[in-house]
């Protein structure tokens, strides 16, 4: 007990004989009830000591140990209170203004601040310092304004300032609610009027089963946070983020939070019982009755005509009551009342909540003509800036408001500086109210408290239908501009949010829409409610002039967001589990326009739609894509304008569009090459070029060999005729070895010729590998010297079906065709193509331009007098020595260019005094002694020596 309290507790204290002070024995000083002793020799005088003597208090709530302590530190402050659990310590103070009250509202300031000597860290700021207030310490010291303000008495409009401070943190436990409690004995301590002590609580559910104050690892599994405030009995706050959960198991956590909230009532009143201070008398502002009697028989008939109209808007009622005022204003003058006229605003005010209250009670009628459970009209529009990620525009009567969606890359995220909690927050919704929304002239400045508030409530509803992480990887903005305000903006938030993000094409689970329920109330004298009305989506005068503003968001399948704020002090808890079912049924209402509106997230497969690439590379590889101090990183997102995000092994690319992302995964390859499998197609430079194949590079230092085989279907003579150095291809990876060597196939990415169809044979079919016999050659022969001068389609179809037709009847011992296993006809196929497509050219034109019946009709090449050539000339079985009759094709000035039959070309180079006197078409025998690096065959004459 403090030496004041100690004299006023025993009057005869002041009275003591000079002998008997305490200076005279010596006794330097008292605090909170223990002395001080002063120095025993004055001529030496030495510090003395100091003892500081504390009140403390000790409960448990649930599985916590809860301290609440006072008299050791802050005791200048009006109350002071630091409340501990485990190793988590928060200080409140509480202080008021000394001077008279010139105001009609009560300027209450919560400051709530988490400084990093908590954690035992030094801020990263460049100052290294705390700046200003950042958005968790904005919410928190609302979460402690929302309860206590109800409680102070009516009239009571002296500043009043209240200060909470986290000492020490564990990281187990949220000291927000911890520093509700602690406020709550601070004001009991203090010599403030205020009508407390309150409880709040925390409430989590895990697997069904509710907890009580869990800790922060606790809150991560759980699919509930409900924090709860309360006095004895009524209900002065709720705030919930949920995941889906129904009325009926919200409303059993909230009737099990108000008996353990209640818990935190009794310490505090037995700490203020030792410790704290008489409560002072302030100078309340309130309007007499004589007052509201005279102003009420002004203006009350007027103020009911206008407000009981519902074909006057918002700002018409505004300007009819201005009208009013001013009349009575001149009333009052001509009578002389300047006392009158001093509160006349105020007085206007009371008319006109006790008019509109008085016509809901009596007669179930609202402002605007609605019933009690009627919504406003509704308009939606998915899609209202299609330039952007996503954009919605949603209005509920008068309210208006624009939501758009942009999609960042995880680097995006927002870095959270938080004593507990998670470090980063992928999903933001940033949520602002202009001035003009409410044609009011106003200044833009930093971070709004109610700005801030009503944007994290939008927040926490839209959360639990996100998909998670690992299946969206995307950080995600919602702007949400108030457009026109009248009333429950933020629950339009929700609306317009839920539709703007499936317009972004994010695969929501469902609609998530909220509406605001209100509350007018009849009470007697004891302050019981004797009479009640529940509202439905209410406007913002009726939230002004009513006793609860209950937002509540949600899915059709439960509860996802709730914010309670009340006026009085406190509301029974059934009438908060009723309002649910209010809120449930306009809920619906809401969902069914937004849903017929757009129902399932936009397919977004226009390539002007952002892109998100999650890629895996080695370390190694991510460190040479960064390059020295991410310069390289950097260089890229300015070139091209994408967001590139490195974590372990794992490089994220968002880009605002298809062309986007191809640009910078060029770049990557280049940089740092892909991670090759087979099977995969990519994109290379053909580097250089072999007799045997081409070497092809991936960027990145990565090359992969596209074999001579491997380059088309049809026999390949010379790579240089296809690939030249420097030409950019896409190859298929076939195979790949364990020392890393990258085999390339360009052939398998087209699909192999079509098999033999008689029905829908062309001149051009490519002839599968079968030896005609005699029977059929004749047939042909007969076939050409027809009196047809043309062969058309129908006539070969019946030439090749009567070959197959003779492979099937012929005996296996028959010299004219050859049993093969199947690769052998595969590879045997593949060598004949294109030497089959071009005989049947040959021999159809031949057929077309003579008629004579000489000519013939071969499937094999006309080689005559072959020695060495076996079948017919392709680049596979050409080999040196092979001598073969071949055709001049070209003549050049060092050689000839040889038609060697089959399609193939060979060289032959002019000996010295050699002959050179060459025409095309000469027939010459030559061959095949080399071939060059292109692997073209070198010829010889047969008679060079």
């Amino acid at each position: 007990m403090s030496a004041v309290a100690a004299a006023r507790a025993n009057p005869l204290l002041k009275s003591l004989p000079p002998f008997l002070t305490w200076p005279h024995l010596r006794f330097r000083t008292i605090c909170s009830g223990r002395l001080g002793f002063a120095p025993s020799d004055p001529d030496h005088p030495v510090a003395g000591t100091k003892l500081l003597d504390s009140f403390k208090e000790e409960f448990e709530i649930g599985t916590s140990l809860i301290t609440l302590e006072t008299g050791k530190i802050a005791r200048f402050a009006n109350g002071a209170v630091v409340l501990g659990t485990g190793e988590t310590k928060v200080l409140s103070t509480v202080a008021a203004s000394k001077g008279d009250a010139l105001r009609d509202f009560l300027p209450l300031t919560v400051d709530y601040q988490e400084k990093q000597f908590a954690q035992s860290l030094i801020p990263t700021t460049f100052m290294r310092r705390e700046g200003a207030p950042k958005e968790r310490e904005l919410l928190c010291g609302r979460l402690i304004d929302r309860p206590i303000r109800p409680l102070f008495p009516h009239g009571f409009y002296h500043e009043v300032q209240v200060m909470a401070s986290v000492l020490s943190s564990d990281g187990r436990h949220d000291p927000d609610v911890m520093a509700a409690n602690a406020t709550s004995a601070a004001l009991m301590l203090s010599d403030i009027p205020w009508g407390g002590p309150i409880g709040m609580i925390r409430i989590g559910r895990i697997d069904g089963h509710f907890i009580v104050n869990p800790t922060m690892d606790e809150l991560s599994l759980s699919d509930l946070n409900l924090v709860y405030a309360c006095t004895k009995e009524k209900t002065l706050m709720i705030d919930v983020q949920a995941r889906e959960i129904t009325e009926k198991d919200l409303e059993a956590g909230l009737r099990m939070a108000h008996p353990e909230a209640v818990k935190y009532l009794e310490p505090q009143i037995r700490l203020a019982a030792k410790a704290g201070k008489q409560k002072k008398e302030y100078q309340l502002s309130m309007l007499s009755q004589k007052t509201l009697e005279k102003v009420g028989t002004l203006a009350e008939a007027n103020i009911k005509a206008v407000f009981t109209d519902p074909s006057y808007g918002k700002f018409e009622r505004g300007e009819a009551l201005e009208n009013i005022m001013q009349d009575v204003k001149q009333q009052l003058e001509l009578e002389g009342d300047e006392e009158i006229i001093k509160i006349l605003p105020k007085a206007i005010d009371t008319v006109r909540k006790q008019v509109v209250r008085k016509r809901i009670i009596t007669e179930g009628y609202r402002l605007d003509g609605r019933h009690l459970d009627e919504v406003r009209p509704i308009y939606c529009e998915a899609g209202h800036l299609p330039i952007l990620h996503g954009s919605a525009l949603f209005n509920r009567g008068d309210t208006q408001v624009l939501c758009t969606v942009t999609l960042g890359a995880p680097q995006d995220a927002q870095r959270l500086d938080a004593i507990v909690g998670p470090s980063t927050k992928r999903f933001m919704l940033h949520y602002s109210f202009p001035p003009f929304c409410i044609n009011e002239v106003g200044k833009r400045t930093g971070l709004n408290r109610r700005e801030v508030g009503h944007g994290t409530l939008a927040e926490k509803a839209l959360l639990a239908v996100l998909p998670p992480e690992d299946e969206f990887k995307y950080t995600v903005r919602i702007n949400s501009e108030v457009m026109a305000s009248d009333g429950s903006t933020s629950m339009a938030t929700v609306c317009g949010g839920s539709i703007a993000l499936m317009d972004a094409g994010i695969p929501l689970r469902e609609h998530v829409a909220g509406v605001s329920v209100g509350l007018v109330s009849e009470v007697d004298s004891t302050g019981e409610i004797t009479d009640y009305r529940i509202l439905t989506d209410i406007l913002g005068l009726e939230d002004h002039l009513g006793d609860m503003d209950f937002k509540i968001a949600g899915t059709r399948s439960g509860i996802t967001a709730i914010q309670l704020d009340i006026k009085p002090a406190g509301i029974p808890l059934d009438i908060v589990c009723e309002s649910l079912e209010a809120a449930r049924k306009g809920r619906l209402q809401i969902l069914e326009h937004m849903e017929r509106e757009i129902s399932t997230p936009r397919s977004k497969d226009d390539r002007n739609a952002p892109r998100l690439a999650s890629l895996r590379y080695s370390n190694d590889a991510l460190r040479r894509l960064i390059g020295p101090l991410g310069a390289i990183r950097k260089k890229i997102e300015e070139e091209t304008g994408a967001r590139l995000s490195v974590s372990d092994e794992t490089l994220t690319i968002v880009a605002k569009n298809q062309n986007v992302m191809d640009k910078v995964l060029e770049k990557v390859d280049s940089i740092i090459g892909r991670e090759i499998t087979v099977g995969g197609i990519y994109k290379g430079v053909v580097t250089s070029i072999k007799e045997y194949g081409a070497f092809v590079e991936f960027g990145g230092g990565q090359y992969g060999l596209l074999h001579i085989s491997e380059l088309s279907h049809e026999p390949v003579t010379r790579i240089s005729d296809l690939l030249s150095i420097g030409q950019q291809i896409s190859v298929m990876c076939i195979e790949q070895d364990v020392r890393g060597n990258i085999k390339l196939s360009l052939k398998r990415m087209s699909p192999r010729s079509a098999s033999l169809e008689v029905d829908a044979i062309t001149p051009e079919v490519n002839v599968s590998d079968f030896i005609v016999s005699k029977e059929t050659s004749a047939n042909a022969q007969s076939l050409a010297s027809s009196d047809s001068t043309q062969l058309d389609a129908k006539s070969v179809a019946d030439l090749l079906s009567q070959a197959v037709s003779t492979l099937e009847d012929s005996s296996t011992s028959s010299p004219d065709f050859r049993i093969r296993s199947v690769a052998e006809c595969d590879e045997e196929e593949e060598r004949f193509k294109s030497t089959s497509n071009k005989l049947w050219s040959s021999k159809l034109k031949q057929s077309q331009d003579s008629c004579s019946s000489s000519s013939t009709f071969n499937v094999v090449p006309d080689v005559k007098d072959e020695t060495k050539a076996k079948g017919p000339i392709s680049a596979k079985n050409l080999k040196l020595g092979t001598t073969v009759t071949a055709k001049v094709h070209q003549i050049r000035a060092l050689g000839l260019v040889l038609d060697l039959g089959g399609g193939v070309r060979g060289m032959y180079r002019f000996k010295d005094h050699g002959k050179t006197d060459y025409a095309v078409g000469d027939e010459l025998r030559v061959t095949c002694t080399s071939f060059s690096s292109k692997g073209i065959p070198v010829m010889s004459l047969e008679n060079d020596d």
